[in-house]
């Protein structure tokens, strides 16, 4: 036995031998970690505990079969989830069962995330699709004479079918980004430029909601390397999302650093400056911003146009080129996007 103590100890996954005496023959330094103990000599249940898996050992024992399980554990983070081998050996000494355990924690939280998207996109496209059904509905029937109300559910109709395009707009757009994630940007933007024209094109719906668009750019050109059409995503949704959220008759101030040396890139960057006068975002929300369809306030959202990926878009394009997304906020005094950008070789991690 102890040569394969031996063995298992050069392993870098854990495992487990229990012997036939049902008691734990071998345990090596993973599988201690992953059980809290070495639980060396220990009878199995005692160490192991979980039901599925003391099935899986028994049945290996008293039959001889192979038998694979799952082990839920937790990293002192969070909780992990292990598929377990279980595999009757013949030793010198007689049949034992080993228990091989591979992490699949990861896979589990893809397909959570999958699962989790697949629901959130079915919710979002479920009210606008419901709300135009039932206007055809009424179109067809108890409005079928009527003008004034053919209009008005026209209007209706329109809003929401634009509602579902903006979303799968913004769904390709998402997946687009992520599949360039890995791929940094070589081509030269202007970024002062860019946010002129960013400026110019939004100017009408800031003249709409009667906010001041205030910019404080370097009177030199200000250049990184990047994506310019991404780029623009970034600039446009912090300023849109300014204004609409920043409150009729607020001012919204773009600013933007020379390049200098910055400490959370530990290289050469600049730093995109947005600042609203809104109502503020609570502390608890401000990490989960960024997460895809999260709202602080979904009523308000929806009412606006929002469909509740625009920050996890910037989050991800802010990555692709190897920048920072900062947010600062405190209820009733506005909030403050920065998104700090390098300007030469990709900085690195953090």
């Amino acid at each position: 036995m102890s040569d394969v103590r031996s063995l298992i100890a050069s392993l870098p996954n854990p495992v487990i031998v229990v012997g036939g005496d049902h008691r734990i023959r071998a345990i090596n330094s993973p599988a201690q970690r992953l059980v809290g103990t070495d639980c060396n000599g220990w009878h199995y249940v005692t160490a192991l505990r979980q039901p599925a898996l003391l099935d899986a050992v028994e049945q290996g024992l008293s039959t001889g079969g192979q038998q694979t399980t799952r082990y839920l554990g937790n990293d002192g983070a969070r909780p992990t989830t292990w598929d377990v081998s279980v595999r009757p050996v013949m030793l010198n000494e007689g049949q034992v069962v080993v228990l091989s355990f591979q992490d699949i924690t990861a896979l589990e939280d893809a397909g959570e995330m999958r699962r989790g998207f697949v629901a959130n996109v079915s919710h979002e496209m479920r009210t606008p699709l419901t709300s135009l059904l039932g206007f055809i509905e009424t179109l067809r029937g108890p409005a079928r004479n009527d003008p004034e109300a053919q209009q008005r559910f026209l209007g209706i109709m329109e809003q929401e079918a634009g509602r579902m395009h903006n979303l799968v707009e913004d769904l390709l757009s998402l997946s687009r980004v992520e599949d360039q994630e890995r791929m940094r940007p070589t081509g030269a933007v202007a970024l002062d430029r860019l946010i002129g024209e960013v400026g110019e094109a939004l100017a009408p719906v800031a003249a709409a909601a009667q906010v001041d668009l205030i910019y404080d750019l370097p009177q030199t050109k200000v250049e990184v390397l990047g994506d310019w059409g991404q780029l623009w995503q970034v600039v446009s949704n912090l300023v849109e999302n300014a204004i609409k959220y920043g409150g009729d008759g607020a001012q919204v101030t773009v600013a933007l650093t020379q390049p200098a040396h910055d400490p959370v890139l530990r290289a050469s960057g600049v730093r995109l400056i947005v600042r609203d006068e809104g109502e503020g975002i609570a502390a608890h929300h401000i990490a989960r911003l960024t997460d895809r369809f999260y709202r602080v306030d979904t009523h308000r959202s929806r009412e606006i146009g929002g469909t509740g990926l625009g920050l996890a878009i910037v989050k991800h394009i802010i990555n692709r080129h190897r920048g920072r997304l900062r947010i600062e906020s405190q209820l009733g005094q506005g909030s403050v996007f920065t998104v700090i950008l390098p300007t030469g070789a990709a900085a690195p991690a953090e």
